[in-house]
């Protein structure tokens, strides 16, 4: 065999070697970041007494709720929720979304918020999390059009003359952000409020991968268009589909931004650009001090008092 013949082979080798090592770690990627399980990143610390917001988790756990079911807007999946009727009468609903991995019932706090404010609450479970159906974590841009559904709920049950505003943490503060730059949001959306939500999909993975697994820029490269084809091949979308970024600049609803000021995990600086995008009416609160999904725990007057003046103002 010749010495050019032996080197081909064993560049051929190599550059098999290295598909074969990127093929694996976006296959083990894909898992890790869409594929509902147990994440070891993810805190699950339990509100105690000490804890300012104990109260509206107790009120939580002790209020009647309703079991609603939709199906999803692939038409594939079933999908379930809570849903808390007003103490009095009312057409306002609040529509809440929960964060990844996250279900329904860790959503109890903010529920009690609205239902305080005079609001009948809906919260749904996301594809592939809680009691809904699905086997992967969509990042709110799948599940923008289920909620579109879930409004419609909403109103069928209510009324036309139904006010509703919706509310998100973290990735429901992404997918709510997602949903406000859809055409067909009906009128009877009066607003939105988002609290620590990502300017994008494959920006919040590079900087997690960057985070977590201390992965620079440049070797992540090659495996995040691999990880997003796996996710388009399995799911229907690429993570790029999902920008938040671009939605925001269609809505002209009004829209409330909250993010703490020391969030490690959805960046402080994803905010701004998000705000600055947006057409309608809106308003800004960074929470000093607070970290990610913290800020109503860390002020807990300033954020109630926020979210009630926003309110106030733009459902009448």
């Amino acid at each position: 065999m010749s010495a050019k013949r032996k080197i081909m082979i064993t560049i051929a080798s190599i550059v098999g070697v290295i598909l074969v090592a990127l093929c694996a770690a976006s296959a083990y990627l894909y898992t890790v970041v869409s594929v509902p399980n147990h994440k070891s990143f993810l805190s699950n610390d339990k509100i105690t007494r000490n804890n300012p917001l104990y109260s509206n988790q107790q009120w939580f756990l002790k209020a009647k709720k309703q079991r609603w079911y939709e199906t999803s807007a692939s038409g594939n999946l079933k999908l379930d929720a809570y849903y808390i009727q007003a103490a009095q009468k009312t057409n306002r609903t609040a529509i809440i979304a929960h964060g990844y991995m996250g279900n329904k019932d860790q959503m109890g706090v903010y529920a009690a918020l609205f239902h305080r404010l005079g609001y009948n609450v809906l919260i749904p479970d996301d594809r592939g999390q809680g009691d809904s159906q699905g086997d992967y974590v969509g990042y709110g841009w799948p599940d923008r059009r289920d909620y579109i559904k879930w409004m419609h709920k909403v109103i069928a049950h209510n009324g036309t003359n139904t006010k509703l505003i919706m509310f998100g943490v973290s990735m429901g503060g992404a997918t709510t952000i997602m949903t406000s730059g859809e055409q067909d949001v009906p009128h009877q959306v009066k607003a939105f409020i988002e609290d620590c939500g990502y300017d994008s999909i494959t920006n919040e993975l590079r900087y997690e991968a960057k985070q977590l697994y201390h992965m620079p820029t440049i070797p992540f490269y090659p495996i995040e268009p691999m990880v997003s084809l796996i996710n388009k091949v399995k799911n229907g979308f690429f993570y790029g589909d999902g920008n938040a970024l671009k939605q925001v600049a269609k809505n002209h609803r009004p829209t409330l931004f909250i993010h703490g000021s020391d969030d490690h995990f959805v960046p402080t600086k994803m905010v701004k650009p998000l705000y600055d995008a947006s057409k309608g009416p809106k308003q800004l609160l960074i929470v000093k001090g607070a970290t990610h999904a913290d800020s109503y725990q860390h002020r807990k007057q300033l954020y109630e008092k926020t979210v009630k003046q926003f309110l106030n103002r733009y459902v009448k």
